[in-house]
């Protein structure tokens, strides 16, 4: 039980107290002044003290956070298969491709206020709780903490935990719950799943491997951004993991890629919520044996989460540069082409100078090409 507490999201009580500590930080009037421009820089303050619980948070403030974001920092953002929810009885698993660490939790969860959907509970990194702050808001909107850095026994132990906590949340009808197809983002442009997820999600199950997947309902869901979130980050950190072997995160890079991905250019965002994975499907992935059953169940979402992801001009321009060719020269126009190339020289010139500059811009285009790649 001690164990459970550690990682389920804040209680309507928990939140209340998390509020008040909230409304004295110095930053507030700032934030404020930004989400709420036409008001006093008391408003947000004002709204915390009066926080009653976690959907009064996430209706009052955080609804309102997110539209701001959307409005300063996109070209608009666009949703569909939202259908596909109403075909499920019970709550149900989202498992999402990760592009951003914030962004992506936080348009499913306004695709799903939008749509008068119950909004789901976030399965998230404890990495990211070393900020008392990004704490308190992130268990404050539904966190269910994820154990990250502890040894292979410790996982094996914490996994088991979080199995029977997401399944326990789902089969009672609790609460639906949202998880990033792999442990951190998608770096390189291709989303794929992690098999050691699946193999978590059916360790607290107490059937056979079809009723054990059947009951968590998994909905795959893609999000796609016109200009990917931190892409000089991510390419950065994976020209140094490259060239050394490995990268070290500094210690506040977390809240600054936060921060970055907020704030940062997005251009179009949109989100498609797949078909769930169905019960001829699952029976047929239980034909195998052992770790094949999970391959199968892999492939299936895989695939349903590239169908759904959405290609902007940015990828096919990107696939045509970082290949020589002109393939997909009718999805954008010269002027198009020239943008991007000089979007790319600005984010590569923040790069320091012993980082080999060229390998830098062919590894920055497969990032935005590389999803053309996974379509075809």
């Amino acid at each position: 039980m001690e164990d459970l507490e550690n990682i389920q999201p804040y209680s309507d009580e928990e939140v209340v107290a998390a509020m008040h500590k909230l409304a004295r930080h110095p930053a507030l009037p700032v934030i404020s002044k930004y989400i709420f421009p036409e008001f006093p820089v008391s408003t947000l303050k004002d709204m915390l003290l009066n926080i009653k619980g976690v959907d009064d948070f996430q209706y009052s403030v955080v609804s309102k956070a997110v539209n701001v974001v959307i409005g300063r920092s996109s070209s608009g953002f666009t949703y569909e298969g939202v259908a596909n929810l109403h075909k499920i009885d019970g709550k149900f698993l989202a498992v999402s491709n990760h592009r951003d660490i914030v962004l992506d939790p936080a348009l499913t969860q306004w695709m799903l206020m939008l749509n008068n959907v119950p909004l789901t509970e976030i399965c998230v990194g404890n990495n990211l709780l070393a900020n008392g702050v990004v704490e308190a808001l992130l268990r404050s909107n539904r966190m269910i903490t994820v154990i990250r850095g502890i040894s292979a026994r410790e996982v094996y132990l914490s996994s088991q935990i979080l199995s029977k906590f997401i399944r326990s949340e789902i089969v009672s009808g609790k609460s639906s719950v949202w998880i990033a197809q792999r442990e951190g983002r998608t770096k390189n442009g291709l989303d794929v799943t992690e098999q050691g997820l699946l193999k978590m999600f059916d360790m607290s199950g107490t059937g056979d491997f079809k009723s054990n997947f059947m009951e968590l309902n998994i909905v795959p869901m893609s999000i796609s951004y016109e200009y990917e979130p931190c892409d000089f980050r991510k390419a950065r950190e994976i020209l140094i993991k490259e060239s050394t072997g490995e990268y070290h995160k500094k210690k506040d890079e977390d809240m600054h890629s936060i921060l970055t991905g907020i704030r940062q250019w997005k251009g179009g965002v949109h989100l498609c919520v797949g078909a769930p994975l169905s019960e001829a499907e699952i029976s047929r992935a239980a034909w195998y044996e052992k770790n094949d059953r999970y391959q199968a169940i892999r492939r299936i979402l895989d695939e349903r989460i590239i169908s759904g992801y959405k290609l902007w001009k940015t990828n096919y321009m990107a696939y045509d540069l970082m290949n020589g060719t002109n393939r997909y020269s009718d999805r954008y126009t010269p002027a198009d082409l020239e943008a991007f190339k000089a979007y790319t020289e600005h984010k590569l010139s923040r790069a320091e100078k012993r980082l080999d500059k060229d390998r830098l811009r062919d590894i920055f285009w497969h990032i935005y090409g590389n999803p053309v790649v996974a379509k075809e």
